[in-house]
């Protein structure tokens, strides 16, 4: 059974690998929760600060705040950061809060103006799903980047409503789902907007233990057993995790592994994982890209193999602390 002793182990395995600050305070801060006040975590925040990777975001960042387009279906795009969803999913994945070089304060503001209606870009597309799966998606971030956020409030009640009224028996109604959405958009297609976890779990302490559970056994038996994205699932393996292709069963992990008692799907697999482990560490090997993996790095710089291996296990330890913080109580 794993344990947060055995998450500490391997984290400072990885601390210990690399002396990288930004690698070393994402671990203290982000995987270790160390308080602000320690100092350790104080002499590392000026280096991760003008690290080659926060660097990047800084200059790279248009001066509305976004990294150029909000989002895109042109996943095969040659950009390190092709649209702006994918540069403020890298500036939180690194460990940036919403104060440091007013990076993600400027993103914040730049999702805001969609939905106050003042940006000037139109990243709807024009079938009656795209507004409302627009604004879930954008109110998801915004929650992560700053919780409640006022202008989410109206999108987080329909999204409530809506997941009261498919859950309702305990178990998922798709007659239901479509006459709440109906209801609350005044669409009328059969094509929903998928449930929006990720959005109702951002303020987890307004979703009832319930409708959670059901969520977990909706979605995340869906994942656990056909994948999510790709057709990669925690109940058939590799028989190594040195595997070109390993990085992709991470969308399907993660989809399972934001609900509490992702355990019941995940168990078995973390298990897995911990025995995968080469003196503390994971290393994938050399990847098949893939447009989910590609900007989950550290650091600029060319030492593939050594930045391999910190950019797999920092991801691996970032899901186990979510395992952990969703299974185990502290």
């Amino acid at each position: 059974m794993l344990t947060y002793d055995d998450l500490r182990r391997h984290a400072m395995v990885l601390y210990d690998f690399c002396a990288l600050p930004a690698v070393r305070y994402k671990i203290l801060y982000r995987i270790l929760d160390v308080p602000d006040t320690d100092p350790v975590l104080a002499a590392l925040r000026p280096g991760f600060l003008r690290s080659d990777i926060v660097e990047e975001m800084y200059t790279l960042q248009n001066r509305d705040g976004g990294w150029g387009p909000l989002w895109s279906k042109d996943y095969s795009v040659k950009s390190k950061i092709p649209t702006s969803m994918t540069g403020i999913s890298r500036c939180q994945y690194i460990g940036l809060a919403l104060e440091d070089r007013d990076i993600l304060f400027d993103a914040k503001e730049y999702l805001e103006n969609f939905l106050t209606g003042t940006a000037r870009e139109n990243p709807y597309e024009k079938n009656e799903r795209a507004i409302p799966w627009g604004r879930a998606r954008i109110c998801t971030v915004l929650e992560r980047l700053e919780k409640d956020n006022p202008l989410c409030d109206e999108v987080y009640q329909q999204w409530q409503y809506i997941a009261g009224r498919a859950y309702e028996d305990g178990s998922y109604s798709y007659e239901k789902d479509r006459a709440a959405q109906h209801d609350v958009f005044l669409t009328k297609e059969d094509r929903l907007v998928p449930m929006q976890c990720g959005l109702l779990l951002s303020r987890r302490e307004q979703v009832p233990v319930s409708l959670e559970e059901a969520m977990l056994h909706h979605i995340g038996r869906h994942a656990a057993e056909h994948g999510h994205f790709w057709d990669k699932t925690p109940e058939v393996l590799p028989d190594s995790f040195h595997n070109k292709y390993m990085r992709r069963w991470m969308p399907t992990l993660h989809q399972i592994n934001q609900f509490r008692g992702s355990a019941v799907y995940l168990e078995r697999f973390v298990l897995w994982l911990m025995d995968q482990a080469e003196d503390g560490l994971w290393d994938w090997g050399t990847q098949e890209k893939d447009p989910w993996g590609y900007f989950g790095y550290h650091s600029c710089s060319r030492k593939y193999a050594h930045n391999r291996i910190v950019d797999c296990s920092m991801e691996i330890l970032g899901f186990l602390k979510a395992y952990l913080d969703n299974n185990i109580r502290k």
